[in-house]
């Protein structure tokens, strides 16, 4: 049998009615009719309508006071909106795009109801982000015209918009949902049914791990929070953006896609669930992981969780001199940094040629600064002037810290702590810059395991903030002290983690990039589709195929290898297509091909 969408393509979308209107059906609403078109909102409770239209009155009265609309463009919007408490008033609409709350039976209900309302080429939206849209179609009597439009909060600003479709779908509705999308101003992307979608789908997973990083006690909620901003760049920590989100909410996105995925990184940590039932929801609450001002209130208020001012610590050990071993990237990096900050440092490789090479590497990094106008040219060479460069790891004799940035290979590291442990005097710190191995591997090297501890600086070290300091079960705690004591002294943020494979950011960051290649070896979405969904859809800095080819593909398996072989987890075992690319050389920018190609310089 024929249907509405067989033959011709639909007319434009110029009427939609908007079912739920909280605070993602509101903000969808504003778009569509900031767009030009007729929009209808549509709640059971005429509370909820009556605070859509003053919600939607003052979004555009603060559009007008920016000077992004014109007085006679929110007057028109506003008259293009108007509200009901009846789905019936859904019967001329083009569109109808439900976001009622996230439950096959209320939604159901809605499309069965709307089945016997609307024309039969009228288009059926689902927002869900968790739920199967071939369900809600099969239970619909019209199943081509049912696909997903996924928004993000607040849809306003959020510029993806992800267009599902089921095996049911006709391709004529897709081609005028999708052309609405790009009329509103949004990006879409055309993803197939599976739970979370492409977006959902890797950020929820990251989520749910930070969740159970926090349950395991491993860090505290601030600690992974900062972690993850200043060591990836993102907008909000997990913790803060799963109470924005709800965490009931979270809990059912991870529940579908666990049904669908069985992968054991998807199962709802156990606190998901002890908070939602105990009514702490996040934000809407005014508690979840943190302690908020009022239900609704976006400020954090100090509670019996929050962690205690410096003035806890033990006291620690004075730093005067600092020795870095090493004389790449980071070794450069690390030695500006202290150098800038006052420290006397001993920049020592294995031959003096490599440490001259590197204090080098930090003369031109500061003549850059000194030309942008950050620094004076005397302050340079007054920075030079304290590096002093060796190829001797005996000159480290006399530092109050010796800290290597030498190449992640475990034999090399304790190598070289045995080294410090003959030529370091009594009462030195001992450090390692280590992002993937064990701590006390390199502790064990020496006859003071007490002294050593890992400060993982990330790249590139003058400019990012974190440091994350990694104590062993056998660190003093002086030693951890005068770490943290030191990160403040040379401003950077320090965040404490214990000894365990990928501390905090590697253990969160290196599973959703190998969830996003599984998604392509799975040919699910595009690699263009997956990084513009993170980047447009939660804000990340990069996407996860641009990241991995600047990190380095080798780096990258090293590091997923690391985290399978701690945790045995079978989710973290390694994409097949990241070890495929890495056999064949392709280990991104550094060689010219990665996930992409890339022009020789």
């Amino acid at each position: 049998m024929a249907t509405p969408f067989s033959d011709t393509p639909l007319s434009p979308l110029k009427t939609v009615a908007v079912i739920g209107l909280g605070t993602m059906g509101t903000g969808i609403a504003e778009v569509l009719t900031r767009a030009g078109r007729e929009v209808v909102g549509i709640d059971v409770s005429e509370a909820a309508a009556t605070q859509a239209g003053a919600a939607l009155e003052t979004s555009l009265a603060r559009a007008v006071g920016r000077g992004r609309l014109g007085e006679r463009e929110r007057d028109d919007a506003l008259a293009r909106f108007r509200t009901s408490t009846d789905l019936a008033a859904a019967a001329d609409a083009d569109l109808v795009i439900e976001v009622v709350p996230e439950s096959y039976e209320i939604k159901q209900q809605v499309f069965r109801a709307l089945d016997g309302i609307v024309r039969p080429d009228t288009i059926l939206a689902t927002g869900t982000n968790a739920l199967s849209v071939t369900r809600l179609a099969a239970d619909s009597a019209h199943p081509e015209r049912v696909l997903g439009l996924h928004f993000f909060n607040p849809a306003p600003a959020m510029r993806l918009v992800e267009v599902v479709s089921s095996v049911l779908t006709a391709p004529a509705a897709v081609t005028a949902v999708t052309d609405l999308a790009l009329d509103l101003g949004k990006e879409p992307v055309a993803v197939g049914d599976r739970p979370g979608f492409v977006a959902d789908g890797l950020l929820f997973g990251y989520l749910n791990q930070a969740a159970a990083m926090y349950e395991a006690k491993y860090a505290s909620r601030e600690d992974i929070d900062a972690a993850m901003r200043l060591g990836c760049g993102l907008p909000m920590g997990p913790l803060a953006l799963l109470d924005l989100i709800g965490v009931d909410t979270a809990r059912t996105v991870l529940e579908a896609m666990y049904a669908a995925s069985r992968d054991r990184l998807h199962a709802p940590a156990p606190i998901l669930k002890q908070l939602s039932e105990a009514g702490l929801t996040g934000r809407k609450s005014g508690r979840g992981f943190y302690t908020y001002e009022a239900p609704g209130s976006a400020v954090v208020v100090r509670d019996a969780l929050t962690p205690l001012d410096g003035t806890a610590l033990a006291p620690g050990r004075a730093v005067r001199q600092v020795g870095v071993a090493g004389s790449g990237t980071m070794a450069s990096g690390i030695t500006e940094v202290f150098a800038k900050a006052g420290y006397d440092v001993v920049l020592a490789a294995r031959t003096e040629e490599k440490a001259q090479a590197a204090k080098a590497r930090v003369g031109k990094s500061l003549a850059r600064s000194v030309d942008k106008g950050r620094m004076t040219a005397e302050t340079a060479a007054q920075t030079l002037d304290r590096i002093r460069p060796t190829g001797s790891y005996d000159d480290f004799a006399e530092v109050d810290l010796a800290l290597e940035a030498i190449a992640e290979d475990l034999a090399a590291k304790q190598q070289l702590f045995a080294t410090f442990d003959k030529v370091c005097k009594p009462g030195a710190i001992l450090a390692t810059t280590t992002s993937s191995l064990p701590v006390v591997a390199c502790a064990r090297a020496t006859s003071r395991p007490q002294d050593v501890i890992g400060m993982h600086f990330f790249n590139p070290a003058p400019a990012m903030k974190l440091v994350e300091v990694v104590r062993t079960v056998l660190t003093a705690d002086d030693v951890h002290s005068t770490v943290r004591g030191l990160c403040a002294s040379i401003k950077k943020h320090p965040v404490d983690c214990g000894d365990r494979a990928g501390f905090i950011v590697n253990a969160l960051l290196f599973p959703y990039l190998n969830n996003a290649i599984k998604m392509v070896q799975e040919h699910y979405a595009s690699l263009d589709d997956i990084d513009a969904a993170m980047k447009l859809g939660g804000g990340y800095p990069m996407g996860p195929f641009e990241l991995l080819d600047v990190v380095g593909l080798d780096v990258s398996l090293a590091i997923e290898k690391v985290l399978h072989r701690e945790f045995r987890d079978p989710g973290l075992a390694p994409a097949p297509l990241l070890e495929h690319l890495v056999a064949a050389g392709c280990l991104g920018r550094k060689t010219g091909r990665g996930f992409r190609e890339y022009a020789k310089r």
